[in-house]
């Protein structure tokens, strides 16, 4: 009879450690089936662009299918919210610029989520200065051009949504340039690009990912970067700053992100895989034909980032005055 006891208990204690080893076997085995990337605005922008070319490289590295999925409006709010709000299990993640992270809370009073707070960073991806384009047909040929005309207020500019980089960089030439130009928001940098090149609006402020093509096709005319410093990607094109708005050095950037409470171990490992496929030489030469640059950076440092952004676009969403009406 003891040593039918014991035999019992052996076996319970070896069931007992087989159960509780489960949890880390499950980790271990990570990812076991397709992944979704949540992009936050219509497809065909940045993000989406983005989102299906570092995901065509990751399910390689992961060996399970990634199924890119738009989720547009807000200007980017409800699919970062819809990414905020997921089960933390490895398996959805946002891919966005940096609008619905570090401006979002301080244009919108009821955001739904807490940027710092509510999402995993795992990894930026790209950054790159935006252009200030106009349709190849208007008139303006200069930012002088479009300062003079944006005085009178007979002048407009497109954004991919109230809030977004593209937005608020518009609000902040205003303030810059001593214009009232008015803003007329869209869902996403597609439809926007779109309108642009048809001519329905007249100028945006935009990321040189989507528009390449049409500068390439000559549909769309570049008249300057709204970096501090020329862009590789458009050598020969003046900055703001060197066009007639001294000081002017926006940036934004993209990146990926996982819900609050993602398993450290999961946010690790994607992050080195980000960083992986950031680092392959097709991979940035594709970045760069697109005018942007590869942007890898450890999850600490990502941190920093968003904390020391979110201060510089909240001060210029108050200097500028911007609203989401």
């Amino acid at each position: 009879m003891k040593a039918s006891h014991s035999i019992s208990r052996r076996c319970l204690v070896a069931s007992a450690l087989a159960f509780a080893a489960l949890p880390a076997l499950a980790e271990e085995a990570w990812p076991s089936k397709p992944i979704t990337f949540i992009q936050p605005y219509a497809p065909g922008g940045t993000s989406d662009v983005l989102a299906r070319l570092i995901g065509a490289h990751l399910q390689k590295r992961l060996g399970q299918p990634i199924v890119v999925d738009s989720k547009s409006g807000a200007g980017g709010n409800i699919g970062t919210d819809y990414v905020a709000k997921a089960k933390p299990d490895g398996y959805t993640f946002l891919v966005s610029s940096s609008g619905p992270i570090v401006i979002s809370g301080a244009l919108y009073p009821r955001l739904p989520y807490k940027p710092e707070s509510d999402l995993t960073p795992i990894s930026p991806l790209a950054r790159a200065p935006f252009v200030l384009a106009v349709n190849a047909k208007a008139s303006l040929t200069s930012v002088g051009e479009v300062i003079a005309k944006g005085k009178t207020g007979m002048l407009n500019f497109g954004s991919a949504g109230s809030g977004s980089p593209q937005h608020i960089i518009g609000e902040m030439f205003n303030v810059a340039a001593g214009t009232k130009m008015q803003h007329i928001p869209y869902k996403g940098s597609g439809p926007l690009l779109n309108d642009l090149v048809g001519g329905q609006v007249t100028l945006a402020f935009e990321n040189p990912l989507p528009l390449m093509p049409q500068v390439k096709a000559g549909n769309i005319r570049v008249l300057a970067v709204t970096s501090g410093q020329r862009a590789k990607a458009f050598p020969n094109i003046p900055t703001l700053a060197e066009a007639g708005v001294p000081g002017f050095d926006a940036v934004p950037w993209y990146g990926m992100f996982g819900p609050k409470g993602l398993s450290p171990e999961i946010a690790s490992k994607l992050n080195a895989e980000v960083q992986a496929v950031l680092m392959l030489p097709e991979v940035r030469a594709r970045l760069e034909e697109l005018g942007a640059e590869a942007f890898p950076q450890p999850i600490d440092a990502f941190r920093g980032l968003i904390a020391a952004d979110i201060n510089k676009w909240s001060a210029a969403v108050k200097v500028s005055g911007a609203t989401v009406d």
